[in-house]
């Protein structure tokens, strides 16, 4: 029976759901959102296609994991801690049975987005690659943390607009260039300065600083002393913890 039931969900036309009708009207042209209902349609370069809705919803995953799902943007220079932070806050959830797991820029490149450069389309498609990679996380109810020095303000206004409200926290690491200089861990900015990579961020290619981020982490003053890992991760899992986020709505 229970198996039947799930059957006949999962074969309801996805149009008929609130979810659907949210991403159509914010996706498809109006043209198209007059014959979506009966047929297939494009989006983009994608012809003849058509969304499919599953038989098991967001609320009922959150449920399982009593946790929200969401994405933490971390942004900021190359040296400003980004993923330290991550990987620290990732290991503090986990402790508290919390399913959460890290976007790193520099590990999706292995893989995902190994065919793209630094140039300003190329980092454009990384972000749109990876918003759209953390937007399926946080619907099945993971807490996902993005690392990833996403320099451009309306590429990451993009994926912004591209979630549900609330489920979008962006992370700015505030630290001084000069501060990032002198730790240089992989010494990206040594050869940026001798001029061995070209449009390096901070160098000679521009950071655009959040100008409303949800959380200002201030990982160091110009005297270079940096705030330990472990503090800001903890800053962080207050923020969550009052922000409702660490148990789904009813089992709070």
């Amino acid at each position: 029976m229970a198996l039947r039931e799930a059957a006949k969900r999962g074969m309801k036309a996805c149009w008929t759901s609130k979810a659907c009708e949210t991403w159509s009207s914010n996706v498809l042209p109006a043209s198209t959102m007059r014959t979506a209902a009966s047929t297939a349609y494009t989006v983009g370069d994608s012809t003849n296609i058509k969304w499919h809705e599953g038989s098991v919803s967001r609320e009922e995953r959150e449920k399982l994991l009593d946790q929200r799902g969401c994405v933490l943007w971390f942004t900021g220079l190359s040296g400003s801690g980004k993923s330290t932070v991550a990987y620290t806050l990732e290991h503090a959830l986990a402790e508290r049975g919390k399913l959460a797991y890290v976007l790193d820029g520099d590990n999706i490149r292995h893989g995902l987005n190994q065919n793209l450069g630094f140039t300003a389309a190329d980092r454009e498609e990384n972000i749109r690659r990876i918003g759209e990679v953390s937007k399926l996380f946080a619907e099945s109810g993971m807490i996902t943390l993005v690392s990833f020095i996403s320099p451009y303000r309306a590429d990451r206004d993009r994926v912004r607009q591209r979630l549900a409200p609330g489920d979008f926290v962006e992370v700015y690491m505030k630290i001084p260039l000069e501060v990032c200089e002198s730790r240089d861990p992989k010494g990206l900015y040594k050869a940026a300065r001798a001029g061995k990579i070209k449009g390096f961020t901070g160098i000679d290619d521009p950071y655009e600083e959040p100008l409303q981020p949800e959380l200002a982490m201030e990982v160091s003053k110009a005297d270079g002393v940096m705030k330990a890992p472990e503090k800001m991760a903890g800053d962080i899992l207050a923020y969550l913890e009052s922000n409702g986020y660490l148990s789904c709505p009813k089992n709070r």
